[in-house]
């Protein structure tokens, strides 16, 4: 198993994210399959797809003189679950800036408000 910083370093290249839709919505697909959908070289796929696999993301197997590559649904599952804890744990975070920066709006306000001590 990788670590998360590989997972998200991984997903985190639109062009990989890209490749994971097409095989998503295709099932499967080589490095030249692939590279005739995106604006890149077979063997800069080819490359990307090292990424994917090497992070567990895709798998692939022999296909003749090609691999075949497949996502791993269950490592997705995982990626977006973690995905959603993370925003989960930002969303909190915001909420309790926002509650700050309230408060020393409030403040202000009334610090600055005729008769009031400063």
């Amino acid at each position: 198993m990788t670590t998360d910083d590989e997972l998200w370093s991984a997903i985190g290249d639109p062009t990989r994210r890209r490749m994971l839709d097409l095989l998503l919505v295709e099932g499967n697909g080589t490095a030249t399959s692939l590279s005739d959908r995106l604006p890149v070289t077979r063997q800069a796929v080819a490359r990307h797809l090292t990424v994917l696999d090497r992070v567990g993301l895709v798998h692939g197997a022999a296909a003749g003189r090609e691999r075949r590559y497949w996502v791993d649904d269950a490592q997705l599952t995982r990626a977006a679950e973690q995905l959603a804890s993370v925003g989960s744990d930002w969303d909190g975070r915001l909420r309790r800036i926002a509650r700050i920066a309230e408060r020393i709006e409030r403040d202000t306000q009334q610090s600055e408000q005729p008769g009031s001590e400063r």
